[in-house]
């Protein structure tokens, strides 16, 4: 029985799983137009994000 390819929990304990940036809340947004707008900068932790879980699912697998 060969578990290489699934991750022992301590491992995942060492090196957890992203977690997902919070969503702005309605109320967040002015509306007013901002050069950098809440949304913006959601979208732009939300790239990352998931760019760290691409790359802790190619350390881990066996967690997917």
């Amino acid at each position: 029985m060969s578990t290489e390819h699934a991750p022992l929990p301590s491992v995942i304990a060492d090196d957890p799983p992203p977690v997902p940036p919070e969503p702005p809340l309605p109320s967040d947004c002015c509306e007013s137009g901002c050069p950098i707008c809440v949304h913006d900068l959601y979208a732009q932790e939300l790239d990352a994000y998931r760019q760290a879980l691409a790359d802790w699912l190619r350390r881990h697998p066996g967690a997917s």
